[in-house]
Protein backbone atom coordinates (compact mmCIF):
# COMPACT_ATOMS: atom_id res chain seq x y z
CA UNK A 1 0.00 0.00 0.00
CA UNK A 2 1.06 4.09 -0.57
CA UNK A 3 -0.07 6.60 1.67
CA UNK A 4 0.06 10.19 0.00
CA UNK A 5 -0.60 13.45 1.75
CA UNK A 6 -0.58 16.35 -0.57
CA UNK A 7 0.05 19.98 0.81
CA UNK A 8 -2.32 22.65 -1.29
CA UNK A 9 -1.48 26.00 -0.58
CA UNK A 10 -3.86 28.54 -2.69
CA UNK A 11 -3.58 31.67 -3.76
CA UNK A 12 -5.21 33.73 -0.76
CA UNK A 13 -9.15 33.65 -1.10
CA UNK A 14 -8.79 30.55 -3.75
CA UNK A 15 -9.34 27.83 -1.22
CA UNK A 16 -12.62 27.03 -1.85
CA UNK A 17 -12.76 27.14 -5.60
CA UNK A 18 -10.12 24.54 -5.11
CA UNK A 19 -11.96 22.28 -2.92
CA UNK A 20 -15.46 22.62 -5.22
CA UNK A 21 -13.38 21.34 -8.04
CA UNK A 22 -11.33 18.63 -6.09
CA UNK A 23 -15.03 17.67 -4.65
CA UNK A 24 -16.04 17.23 -7.97
CA UNK A 25 -12.91 15.34 -8.88
CA UNK A 26 -13.61 12.48 -6.09
CA UNK A 27 -15.65 10.13 -7.79
CA UNK A 28 -13.99 9.72 -10.94
CA UNK A 29 -10.70 9.18 -9.09
CA UNK A 30 -12.68 6.58 -6.01
CA UNK A 31 -13.39 4.71 -9.33
CA UNK A 32 -10.14 4.13 -10.13
CA UNK A 33 -8.88 0.84 -9.88
CA UNK A 34 -6.50 0.69 -6.78
CA UNK A 35 -7.66 3.61 -5.12
CA UNK A 36 -8.51 2.61 -1.45
CA UNK A 37 -9.10 6.44 -0.05
CA UNK A 38 -8.81 9.53 -1.56
CA UNK A 39 -10.65 13.10 0.55
CA UNK A 40 -9.54 16.75 1.31
CA UNK A 41 -8.79 17.82 5.31
CA UNK A 42 -8.66 21.03 6.53
CA UNK A 43 -7.44 22.68 10.19
CA UNK A 44 -9.72 22.03 12.48
CA UNK A 45 -11.66 24.76 13.49
CA UNK A 46 -11.51 25.76 17.08
CA UNK A 47 -9.04 23.23 17.60
CA UNK A 48 -7.43 22.25 20.39
CA UNK A 49 -4.79 24.78 21.94
CA UNK A 50 -2.10 22.29 21.25
CA UNK A 51 -3.09 22.06 17.71
CA UNK A 52 -0.77 23.30 14.93
CA UNK A 53 -2.68 24.79 11.70
CA UNK A 54 -1.65 25.14 8.37
CA UNK A 55 -3.92 28.31 7.73
CA UNK A 56 -7.07 29.37 5.81
CA UNK A 57 -5.18 29.11 2.51
CA UNK A 58 -3.94 25.44 3.07
CA UNK A 59 -5.75 21.63 2.82
CA UNK A 60 -4.51 18.32 2.79
CA UNK A 61 -5.09 15.40 0.16
CA UNK A 62 -5.12 12.20 1.75
CA UNK A 63 -4.96 9.41 -0.13
CA UNK A 64 -4.39 5.88 -0.14
CA UNK A 65 -3.32 3.58 -2.87
CA UNK A 66 -2.59 -0.11 -3.83
CA UNK A 67 0.45 0.17 -5.22
CA UNK A 68 3.18 2.58 -6.65
CA UNK A 69 1.57 1.52 -10.47
CA UNK A 70 -2.33 2.75 -9.25
CA UNK A 71 -0.94 5.62 -7.69
CA UNK A 72 0.89 6.64 -11.78
CA UNK A 73 -2.28 5.54 -13.18
CA UNK A 74 -4.19 8.16 -11.18
CA UNK A 75 -1.66 10.87 -11.70
CA UNK A 76 -1.52 10.02 -15.25
CA UNK A 77 -5.51 9.92 -16.02
CA UNK A 78 -7.28 12.33 -18.15
CA UNK A 79 -9.77 13.60 -14.90
CA UNK A 80 -6.80 14.69 -12.93
CA UNK A 81 -5.37 16.16 -15.80
CA UNK A 82 -8.74 18.47 -16.63
CA UNK A 83 -8.60 19.03 -12.71
CA UNK A 84 -5.00 20.32 -12.60
CA UNK A 85 -5.97 22.79 -15.46
CA UNK A 86 -8.81 23.86 -13.70
CA UNK A 87 -6.90 24.63 -10.67
CA UNK A 88 -3.32 25.28 -11.35
CA UNK A 89 -3.85 29.04 -11.38
CA UNK A 90 -5.27 28.84 -8.23
CA UNK A 91 -2.52 27.27 -6.28
CA UNK A 92 0.38 28.94 -4.54
CA UNK A 93 2.10 26.10 -3.72
CA UNK A 94 1.68 21.72 -3.59
CA UNK A 95 3.72 19.33 -1.87
CA UNK A 96 3.51 15.72 -2.63
CA UNK A 97 4.82 12.83 0.15
CA UNK A 98 4.28 9.52 -0.90
CA UNK A 99 4.82 7.40 1.82
CA UNK A 100 4.78 3.59 2.49
CA UNK A 101 3.19 1.97 5.84
CA UNK A 102 5.76 0.74 8.62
Amino acid sequence: MIHVIAVITAKPGMRDSILQAFRANVPAVKAEQGCIEYGAAVDLADGPKFQTTYGPDTMLVIEKWESIDALKAHAAAPHMAAYGAKTKDMIASRLIHILSPV
